[in-house]
């Protein structure tokens, strides 16, 4: 009878073991995927991808134990050699083949190359061959950061007393109100996909003090932009017992903090892969809304077209002024408008037009919508009545409130819309796995 111990000694080392100190001269395995095959005549550089980094392999003829004409790109394979001192390889070091064990072949050519440092292929090509393209170490090396954002803030949160909570994605009804939530059918009844986890994270607020998720969000919105996804990975947070608004705001600049830190420290492969230049986060400025649409309108000669809300020219420019006055790749933009927040944010009960509420702009476009909500059920009803909402499907959310709700407030985090802004790409698209918009439900 054998019995498991949750560890299995294997002869088998990822790279981080390969390129330790002491390893030159060792005779080791490795797996991987054939990356390129470079054909020098006698010998021949192999290399191999896995998920830490490459390794270069050198085949020899009369000493390497394998037929060279089936070491093809895609081949999956393990090898066994001797580890050797090499200035040219990457990081300073190459295996020496004597063995090649072939794991599996590929049944045809590749549809693209996926070996070249970048692509050449459309957006629309790579997104319709993704499994393929994120071979690609620049194309991967985008969701590992992508990776660290999200681990960043699970990370941070949970040392400040955040339970990670997991809600549904199906409902009664949208939490943001309005026509754009994906509807459908539940066993004859209607129900609707989550636009996100907006009603549970609050009630939750009751139960645990402090609550996060990372999950998926819809909307229903008929955007083809460079920006909107109708299906993205929201980073969520709601915390009870907070003196204002400004908690949110504090909370979220510590996450930031220490999503900086763990990119430098254990994504720097990935960081140089990309030339990514991260992001000045040691203080962010925080701007009233109107003060923010003034002072961009005044510096670059614009005019305010909106009262209400921001336009995406108006969110550059106000990117651009902060940059350029206070080297400031964030702002927090604060108090908009009652009027295109939703029912359950806060008035400022100074000036019961704008709310206790903020988006944070990241390089010139809004990744984060956060705020103080209203934890009275009286202030709560007053605002759907005088709202003229419908409180079908909002029973369990509303009774919450009843019992009694702490003074409380979150936010909601696009990840691909910051990781887009920390890559610098133009298009969304690029940092989200399998995009879904408009037109693409596949892959």
């Amino acid at each position: 009878m054998e019995f498991m111990t949750g560890k299995k000694e294997k002869e088998v080392l990822d790279l981080a073991a390969v390129f330790a100190d002491g390893m030159e001269g060792r005779e080791v395995k490795v797996n991987g995927a054939i990356m390129s095959v470079r054909n020098m005549g006698d010998i021949a550089f192999v290399i191999l991808r896995k998920r830490d980094g490459v390794l270069q392999t050198v085949y020899e003829k009369g000493v390497t134990d394998a037929d060279f004409a089936e070491l093809r790109e895609e081949t999956f394979v393990e090898v066994s050699g001797v580890l050797r001192k090499e200035e040219r390889a990457p990081r300073g070091m190459e295996l020496r083949l004597k063995s090649v064990r072939i794991l599996s072949k590929p049944e045809e050519p590749m549809p693209i190359a996926v070996s070249k440092w970048k692509m050449s292929a459309s957006l629309e090509a790579k997104l319709d061959m993704r499994s393929l393209t994120l071979r690609n170490l620049r194309e991967r090396a985008r969701f590992r950061i992508q990776e660290g954002i999200a681990r960043a803030f699970r990370e941070y949160l949970h040392g400040e007393g955040f339970t990670e909570i997991h809600s549904p994605k199906i409902g009664a009804k949208g939490a943001e109100g309005g026509a754009n939530v994906f509807k459908l059918d539940y066993f004859h009844r209607p129900a609707v996909l989550a636009q996100s986890p907006q009603f549970y994270k609050q009630m939750m607020v009751g139960v645990f003090d402090r609550v996060m998720e990372v999950g998926p969000v819809f909307r229903a919105e008929k955007h083809n932009t460079k920006r909107h996804l109708n299906e993205y990975t929201g980073l969520d947070f709601e915390m009870g017992y907070i003196d204002d608004f400004t908690d949110i705001m504090a909370m979220e600049t510590g996450f930031l903090h220490h999503m900086v830190e763990i990119l430098k420290k254990e994504y720097s492969t990935e960081l140089e892969i990309l030339k990514v230049k991260l992001p000045e986060v040691e203080k962010i400025p925080a701007v009233t809304f109107t003060e923010a649409k003034r002072l961009a309108s005044e510096k670059y000669g614009t005019q305010i077209k909106n009262p209400y809300d921001l336009e995406p020219e108006e969110e550059h420019l106000i990117g651009r002024y902060f940059k350029e006055e206070y080297g400031a790749d964030f702002v927090f933009v604060t108090h908009y408008p009652s009027k295109k927040r939703p029912f359950y944010a806060m008035d400022d009960p100074t000036d019961p037009k704008v709310t206790l509420s903020f988006d944070l702009l990241f390089r010139g476009l809004e990744v984060t919508t956060g705020g103080q909500r209203i934890h009275s059920y009286t202030e709560l009803m007053e605002k759907i009545e005088k709202r003229g909402m419908d409180t079908e499907g909002m029973e369990q959310y509303l009774s919450t409130f009843k019992h009694g709700m702490p003074p409380h407030g979150g936010l909601g985090i696009g990840l691909e819309r910051m990781t887009m802004q920390l890559l610098e790409e133009e298009n969304v698209r690029e940092v989200s796995l399998f995009p879904r918009d408009m037109s693409r439900l596949v892959p």
